[in-house]
């Protein structure tokens, strides 16, 4: 029986261009915010508070103009000054006190965001960073949640602040004369239309630098992740030069974009003085006609800054709003994905019971990319014995030991552990299944006792005592005992303290503590020296009588032992005997190659 996997096939590539519309990108920002409903009310009536003052000003202004500096009465003139002067204070208090509101939600925000983000990274499969570089996933991470945060906690209070104020403003401007108000608000007519035709163009620019800055951090990752190999290699003049070019297209990218944000400030100004213009002319000539004072024309000039000057203001934070939508695209398109190794329901997926430990079923296999590499695949896997993979580079080893561990599912076919569907185990229950010990461990920075014990959850609640115990019946002493702190040793993974040989003895301890069913050696003896190996090779003879041993390797005196041995290659799995055989068959292929 052959089954579809059409999960197999989902795209991971970020670098697809994602456009979201500004609303739908806004609803999806403000989940992030939605345990702030109170600060973010009191925020906005400080904001309401904050312009209500700004609008009563320059009518307090324009008032005492007309009733007291005109008249010559000083009494009240100085009353009213002190009453000004107390609603500047007030002002001010209200400055401050939606600064620091929105500051500390759009902190709150930028942690739930990076949260979700990572969260998000762990969730999904090996397909996912095979399609993506690293560098630019962390300048996702911290550049580009950054960025939204930057928006949210300044540009957002000040975008809706001067919102505010410019609604109030010409309530206050229509109210007192309708004509003249009417015409200073003209010029925001054509502002705004500028800004509809505009802001797409502007997102666009700054989507396309924002990317080319992750591809700057991703080649300064890989630069200083492959230090070494540079030096040794002497290689320095072509990453210098991959550098280079990726910092040029960066720069350029940067340009365009500073000038597509800054292009807003001068149309906006401009339209800004011509409203003054407007108000100057059109007031002075409803003075002449007796139908303004010059009190009310003050307030006017007034208000018409109040109105356009918020506008100027906005031609910066609509730029900074179009980058924000930008870099919560790049966010939103690995929020987006989800992971093609679905964990079905094991009631759906009823197989006959096997006393295989595993068994493949007509497995076809082939990448995203479309490259083919196994093909209508057949074979058990009994408890207990010993299996090795062989093979020429390329022909499917790893891939095969891949879909065993489950970091990829078949294209077709089926893969049954204990005689079911692979996909019914949760990602719990395989890793206590299988054990997987690759070429180049994965490690980080900390103690030992926390890398063993890593994703090992039953092990995790022991005291050093009983863990060194646990160790101990394991037959895993002696390699403990080659760090000199034990389990207190601290790993720092990218400096020269730790060998590759020792990170390989830690993997191999954390492998085996687990106890599984079946351990997959892939090249994992492949950088330690003989003397070690023999350890190791004791070691597996101490693992249960039950536990299935998988070991792909090169090296002959690896497999010499295996109970049976399969030539992977051109994406078959034959069944090659001995090891004899075996090797015959790998000089057949290179006398044929």
């Amino acid at each position: 029986m052959q089954e579809q996997n059409g999960n197999h096939q989902t795209d991971y590539n970020l670098n697809q261009e994602q456009k979201s519309p500004a609303g739908a990108a806004l609803r999806k920002m403000f989940r992030f915010m939605k345990g702030e409903k109170r600060n973010l009310g009191i925020a906005f009536f400080v904001m309401m508070l904050n312009a209500g003052l700004t609008m009563l000003t320059p009518y307090l202004i324009g008032y005492m103009v007309d009733h007291f500096i005109l008249k010559k009465q000083y009494g009240p003139l100085m009353q009213y000054s002190a009453i000004l002067l107390g609603v500047y204070i007030v002002w001010a208090g209200t400055e401050y006190l939606q600064a620091k509101l929105m500051g500390g939600v759009g902190q709150r925000m930028l942690y739930a965001l990076r949260n979700e983000v990572f969260n998000k990274l762990q969730q999904l499969p090996v397909a996912f960073f095979n399609s993506n570089r690293s560098g630019d996933l962390i300048s996702r991470i911290n550049n580009d949640t950054d960025t939204v945060n930057q928006f949210f906690s300044q540009s957002l209070m000040r975008f809706m602040d001067s919102i505010f104020s410019m609604i109030g403003v010409a309530v206050f401007v229509l109210s007192i004369n309708w004509k003249l108000g009417a015409a200073s608000l003209i010029p925001a007519v054509f502002i705004l239309l500028f800004a509809l035709i505009v802001s797409p163009w502007v997102k666009k620019k700054n989507a396309i630098s924002l990317k080319a800055n992750g591809d700057l951090s991703a080649n300064i990752q890989e630069g200083l992740h492959n230090f070494k190999t540079i030096i040794a290699f002497n290689r320095r003049d072509y990453f210098r030069a991959r550098f280079s070019k990726a910092n040029d297209i960066n720069y350029k990218t940067s340009v365009t974009a500073g000038v597509a944000n800054n292009l807003f400030m001068p149309v906006f100004g401009f339209f800004s003085n011509l409203a003054q213009l407007i108000v100057l002319g059109f007031g002075i000539y409803l003075i002449l006609e007796g139908q303004f004072t010059l009190g009310l024309l003050i307030s006017f000039m007034s208000y018409v800054q109040y109105f356009y000057r918020p506008l100027r203001e906005l031609a910066a934070l609509w730029a900074s709003f179009q980058t924000a939508l930008a870099a919560w695209d790049r966010i939103s398109v690995i929020l987006s994905r989800q992971s093609n190794l679905p964990v079905l329901s094991k009631a759906d997926t009823a197989v006959p019971t096997s006393d295989n430990v595993l068994t493949f079923q007509q497995v076809s296999f082939r990448y995203p990319d479309g490259k083919s590499v196994l093909h209508d695949i057949n074979f058990n896997l009994q408890r207990g014995k010993t299996y090795a993979l062989v093979g020429p580079t390329g022909g499917g080893k790893s891939t095969t030991a891949a879909l065993i561990a489950r970091l990829y599912d078949p294209t077709e076919g089926l893969v049954l552990l204990n005689g079911q569907d692979i996909r019914t185990y949760t990602a719990e229950e395989r890793t206590r299944e299988i054990g997987f010990i690759l070429q180049e461990p994965f490690l980080f920075t900390g103690t030992l006792r926390e890398n063993i014990l890593y994703g090992n959850t039953e092990l995790r609640q022991l005291d050093d005592e009983q863990l060194l115990q646990a160790i101990g019946d394991t037959g895993l002493s002696d390699l403990l005992s080659r760090f000199d702190a034990g389990l207190s040793t601290q790993l720092v993974t990218t400096s020269d303290s730790i060998s590759l040989g020792q990170k390989q003895l830690i993997a191999f301890i954390r492998a085996v503590l687990r106890k599984p069913q079946i351990v997959i050696l892939d090249e994992a003896t492949a950088n330690i020296d003989t003397v070690t190996e023999k350890i190791l090779e004791e070691i597996l003879e101490r693992l249960p009588a039950t536990t299935t041993k998988i070991i792909i390797a090169h090296r002959l005196n690896t497999i010499e032992n295996a109970d049976e041995i399969f030539f992977v290659n051109a994406g078959e799995v034959i069944p090659a005997g001995t090891l004899e055989h075996a090797m015959d068959m790998l000089l057949q292929h290179k006398r044929a190659s």
